[in-house]
């Protein structure tokens, strides 16, 4: 009883009415699976193609093999990202008798499995006819992914329209998320590193075995993500077993042209787009680029993890946060504030560290600690923009007595995937322009070179968290407005009685 208590306090849920804390536990438990997939594609798919199968060293055509590595990243998920809307409204026309998002989790999971498995064969080398069937196996993931993660967030809305709750479920499965997706992180680059030291001398390799380095990473990645693929698909069935939509609509399911309209009615799900793609840079010093820095530059890719773990109790403490933040604050000064504090921390981190003093212990102490209190504007907004989505699925049905909660939360993933698309680019061209060879690093990457990575891994997500808070400038729905709208919701639905 009293851990069916403690729970019901947590979520703020109650007992035998609306959504209940296995629900929402089962709900995260999907999130960290989805996780695990999604990060080690996100974040290291790009070095399984640059470093493992050496196409950072070879050239299809005229172009370069990383800049077609870049290149391929940023168009795959641009065009997985103008996906979602198409999905979104797939998933508000799903009519079945387990509702219209749930459905898609016990469906994809083992589609999302292979594909992502075929991501990582390690039967790929470095030859165009390699980056051609990866390039299509990639966009396959990127199409089979959407259509499970679009109507798992979509799910939040469904079961429950409570805002407090809702929030509180998508802070849980937040911090559930970041686990997954630290976990892949944290493990991978520590045994990438322990694996090819034999091919090392003094951290850098020996070129002379440079093809068994790459072997092995071949092997460690495919490996990698079988297990993960194992943990992972179990945990979509669990999330479709154990949970229930509730507010859904039975009136006929609109068109996507219809959608379309709707979605440009709802001006302030457009705000918190525009919003998250001129953010679309603020984690860059998340992805690939780092890891890329730690291991030709600093010589130790697995600090990786150690970047991670600085990242993750910032964040950590800010998803658990939220709800007071939103209580104290409303959810669009919160958003705007920890954003402010990102800004001004790496605009100070970047002149602190450049022409090389980010080597000096000192700096190094204080540019780690720049890392935990980015973990703050990170925490936010990984709950945040959820939460706020949420209230805008009841804006819309407030303002045109339409719900669509498929094409609202198309609109998070979209966000996500232009952060993904731009991290992965970025991180990759940065590689490109520093003139750094997997295949002989020793001596390949010049101070200039390494300057170029800094600046372009800390300044870009410095400038993006400045350009991410205009927009919200003009946000309206603060959560009493969301009250005062669900209440008028709720009392149409009664007069048509």
């Amino acid at each position: 009883m009293a851990k069916s208590s403690f729970l019901h306090k947590i979520f703020g849920t109650v007992p035998g009415k609306g959504v209940q804390p296995k629900e929402a536990i089962a709900y995260s438990i999907t999130g960290f699976g989805q996780n695990l997939i999604c990060t080690i594609v996100g974040s290291y798919l790009t070095v399984f193609m640059t470093d493992a199968l050496l196409m950072a060293d070879a050239t299809f055509g005229k172009l370069s093999g990383t800049v077609a590595v870049a290149i391929l990243m940023l168009c795959t998920r641009v065009y997985d990202a103008l996906n979602d809307p198409i999905m979104g409204s797939i998933v508000d026309r799903t009519r079945t008798k387990w509702g219209k998002c749930r459905p898609y989790l016990k469906w994809m999971a083992l589609p999302i499995g292979l594909v992502t498995i075929a991501c990582f064969l390690p039967v790929y080398n470095a030859t165009a006819r390699s980056f051609i069937i990866i390039s299509v196996v990639y966009v396959i993931w990127s199409m089979v992914y959407t259509v499970a993660d679009v109507p798992y967030w979509g799910l939040s809305t469904a079961m429950t329209n409570d805002t407090e709750v809702r929030g509180k479920i998508l802070t849980v499965a937040r911090i559930f998320c970041t686990m997954g997706g630290g976990l892949v992180t944290i493990v991978i680059p520590p045994i990438c590193s322990a694996m090819t030291a034999k091919f090392k001398v003094d951290g850098v390799l020996d070129p002379q075995y440079s093809a068994q380095n790459a072997e092995t990473l071949r092997w460690i990645y495919f490996i990698g993500t079988v297990i993960i693929i194992a943990v992972s698909m179990p945990m979509f069935f669990y999330g479709f077993k154990n949970t229930q939509e509730r507010f859904t609509t039975d009136k006929v399911p609109p068109s996507l042209g219809h959608n379309i309209k709707l979605l440009f009615k709802n001006d302030q799900l457009l705000l918190i787009v525009i919003s998250g793609i001129l953010g679309a840079g603020r984690t860059v010093y998340m992805y690939t680029g780092s890891l890329y820095f730690l291991k030709y530059v600093v010589r130790n890719e697995s600090y990786y993890s150690l970047l991670t773990m600085l990242v993750v109790p910032g964040g950590f403490i800010a998803t658990i946060l939220v709800p007071w933040f939103t209580s104290k604050f409303g959810k669009k000064k919160t958003y705007i504030i920890v954003h402010a504090i990102g800004a001004v921390t790496m605009f100070a981190m970047y002149f602190l560290g450049r022409n090389g003093r980010y080597a000096d212990p000192t700096v190094l102490l204080i540019l780690s600690i720049g890392f935990v209190i980015l973990g703050i504007p990170q925490g936010i907004n990984n709950v945040m923009t959820y939460a706020m989505i949420g209230d805008t699925v009841e804006y819309l049905e407030w303002k045109t007595d339409e719900r669509a909660e498929g094409i609202c939360f198309a609109m998070q993933t979209f966000i996500n995937k232009i952060g993904m698309a731009v991290g992965a680019f970025v991180g990759v061209l940065a590689y490109y322009m520093s003139g750094i060879s997997p295949s002989n690093p020793a001596g390949t990457i010049s101070e200039a070179g390494s300057e170029r990575l800094w600046a372009m891994l800390i300044l870009t997500g410095a400038v993006s968290m400045v350009l991410t808070i205009i927009p919200m400038l003009f946000y309206k729905v603060t959560e009493k407005r969301q009250k005062e709208m669900v209440a008028e919701i709720e009392k149409r639905k009664l007069e048509r009685l």
